[in-house]
C-alpha cells in the first residue's frame, strides 16, 4: 500500500480529486534548520475557476447520498490520522516548527473533528413547525454548495480541519488554500487523508498558492460560503470583498488576550499556567495570553514565577530534540517580534527575560511595568512574548482587559469562582477561562472571537456548525392546490 505521505503521489501536484501535475511548484522548508519538507504543485486563479466548477457538479450527488455515507467518509478519515500518527507528528514539527507537546496530539485531535463531523451528518434535518393553514410546515437545513477555506500556518491542520470535516459533512464541497509556508502539512495531509478515506473525486480540492489564489476564491460568486483563520487585517479585506457578492464569511482573526490574576488567586500556578498561554508553540497562537494583568499585592510574586518558567524552557529544533519551544515560522516574523520588543523597552517597558533572538528562534520573553502604548502590549506579537500590567482594583482590571480593539479569549484566576464569573461578563471576549489559561479548544464547543478577532462562534460545536456550513429553507407541502380569488 501506499505511504500517505509518499512525495511521489503528490510532489510538485495539486489536488482536485486526482493528483494533476501543476505549472508551478515551491518547496517547503523546516524554520528550524532551513532542510527542504516537501514540493507542491501550485494554483493560479484559472485553476480555481476549474476546481469550483468541477466541485459544483459533484457536491450535488455527494448532498444527495445518505448521510451515513457521509459519516463514513468522516469516519474513515478520523481512522487515517490515528493509524498514521507518528508521521503526522514528524511533518507538523518540521513543517510547522511546533514542539513535540504540540505536535505529537495533532493527529487525536484531527481523529476527533472528524468524529465530531460524522456526528454531524446524523443531527436533525431541521424542525416541523406549526401553520395557520392545512398544510405540512417545515425548516430544514440544506448544503450550502461549495465552501471556500483559507487556512494558516501556525495550526495548519486544525485550522483547515475544523472547517473542512464539518463543511463536508453537511453535503458541500470545499476549495482549501492552504498556506504556502505549510502547504504540506496543511495542504496535501488533508488531501491523502480524505483520499484514502474514499471522498468521492471532485468535493475536496487543495490549492496551495499566493494571494491572487486567495482573492479568486474570495471573489468567485459560486463559492457562497467563506471560512477563514489569520490576520485581523486580512480578514477584514476579505470581508470587504465577499460583501460585494453578499457572502456568508467565518472569519477567525487576530487576539491580543489577557489573563488577569486577583489577589486571591493561587500565584504560583497562574504563573505556570500563564507561561504556558504565552510559551506555547512560541507564542504562535491566536489565543496566546498576550497581557497579564496582575494584581498589585502579587505581582512580584508573579513576575519572578512567569520569568523563571520563561527562562527553564529549551529552545531547539522540535522534529529532531524534546526542545519546549520552537522556531519562529520565519526570519521576517522573528524580526518583527524583536522589533515590538525592542520598542516596548524603548518605551519604558522593564526587560525582565529573554528579548533576543537565537538564530531561528525567539528567547521566550517577560516584559513587567508596560505602557499601554507599546507594541507588545498593544498588538498582537505572535510571538513568545508576555507583557506584564498591575492593577488596584476590579474595576480598573475590567477596564485594562477591555481597552483593545481584540475579543478571542479572557483567563481570570481567583479562588472565588463566582467573582470571577462577575468579572468576566464585563469584558468582551468570545472564550473565558476561570482558573485556566486562555490557549483552549474542543471540537464540540463553539469557538470565535468578537471585535477585531472576528465576527462571533462559528467553529465548533454541532449548532455553529449548522449554522455556518448550510442554509435554512422553509418547506411547505399540501395534499391538493388551494382555490384562490383568480
Amino acid at each position: 500500500m501506499t505511504s500517505l505521505l509518499d512525495p511521489a503521489v503528490w510532489s510538485g501536484r495539486v489536488f482536485d480529486g486526482t493528483w494533476r501535475e501543476s505549472a508551478a511548484s515551491l518547496t517547503t522548508a523546516e524554520p528550524a534548520t532551513g532542510l527542504p519538507v516537501g514540493t507542491v504543485g501550485t494554483a493560479t486563479p484559472e485553476d480555481v475557476l476549474a476546481s469550483v466548477a468541477v466541485a459544483r457538479r459533484a457536491q450535488r450527488e455527494w448532498a444527495a447520498a445518505g448521510y451515513h455515507v457521509r459519516a463514513g467518509v468522516l469516519r474513515r478519515a478520523a481512522q487515517v490520522f490515528t493509524e498514521n500518527a507518528a508521521d503526522i507528528a514528524d511533518l507538523f514539527a518540521r513543517e510547522a516548527g511546533a514542539p513535540q507537546r504540540v505536535a505529537g496530539p495533532q493527529a487525536s485531535i484531527s481523529a476527533e473533528e472528524c468524529f465530531e463531523a460524522a456526528a454531524l451528518a446524523a443531527m436533525p434535518a431541521g424542525d416541523l413547525l406549526r401553520s395557520m393553514q392545512p398544510r405540512l410546515s417545515m425548516a430544514r437545513r440544506v448544503p450550502v454548495g461549495v465552501v471556500g477555506v483559507i487556512a494558516p500556518f501556525n495550526s495548519p491542520i486544525l485550522l483547515a480541519l475544523r472547517a473542512v470535516a464539518p463543511a463536508l459533512a453537511l453535503g458541500n464541497a470545499v476549495v482549501l488554500k492552504p498556506d504556502p509556508r505549510t502547504a504540506v502539512v496543511g495542504g496535501v495531509l488533508l488531501a491523502r487523508a480524505f483520499e484514502e478515506a474514499g471522498l468521492p473525486a471532485g468535493l475536496l480540492h487543495v490549492l496551495p498558492g499566493g494571494v491572487d489564489v486567495g482573492e479568486a476564491i474570495v471573489a468567485h460568486p459560486d463559492v457562497p460560503v467563506l471560512a477563514f483563520t489569520g490576520s485581523t487585517g486580512a480578514g477584514k479585506a476579505i470581508a470587504a470583498s465577499a460583501a460585494a457578492n453578499l457572502k456568508r464569511t467565518h472569519l477567525e482573526l487576530g487576539g491580543n488576550s489577557a489573563s488577569i490574576v486577583l489577589e486571591d488567586a493561587d500565584v504560583e500556578a497562574a504563573a505556570a499556567a500563564g507561561a504556558w498561554g504565552s510559551f506555547r508553540h512560541a507564542g504562535q497562537i491566536c489565543m496566546a495570553t498576550g497581557r497579564h494583568l496582575v494584581h498589585e499585592s502579587v505581582a512580584d510574586l508573579y513576575v519572578a514565577g512567569l520569568a523563571a518558567a520563561a527562562a527553564g524552557l529549551r529552545l531547539g529544533d522540535p522534529a529532531r530534540t524534546d526542545a519546549d519551544v520552537g522556531p519562529i515560522i520565519d526570519a521576517a516574523q522573528r524580526d518583527r517580534v524583536h522589533r515590538m520588543v525592542t520598542d516596548s523597552v524603548a518605551a519604558g517597558a522593564r526587560l525582565v527575560t529573554g528579548g533576543e533572538p537565537e538564530g531561528p528562534f525567539y528567547r521566550p520573553t517577560v516584559l513587567a511595568g508596560v505602557p499601554a502604548d507599546a507594541p507588545a502590549y498593544r498588538d498582537e506579537v505572535f510571538g513568545p512574548v508576555a507583557s506584564v500590567v498591575t492593577f488596584a482594583s476590579d474595576e480598573e482590571a475590567i477596564a485594562l482587559a477591555s481597552d483593545t480593539p481584540y475579543g478571542l479569549a479572557l483567563g481570570v484566576f481567583t479562588r472565588d469562582v463566582m467573582r470571577g464569573l462577575a468579572l468576566a461578563e464585563r469584558i468582551p471576549a468570545g472564550l473565558v477561562h476561570i482558573n485556566d489559561q486562555t490557549i483552549n479548544d474542543e471540537p464540540v464547543a463553539p469557538f470565535g472571537g468578537v471585535g477585531h478577532s472576528g465576527n462571533g462562534a462559528r467553529h465548533g460545536g454541532h449548532e455553529a456548525n449548522l449554522e455556518a456550513f448550510t442554509e435554512l429553507q422553509w418547506v411547505t407541502v399540501r395534499g391538493s392546490v388551494p382555490v384562490y380569488p383568480w
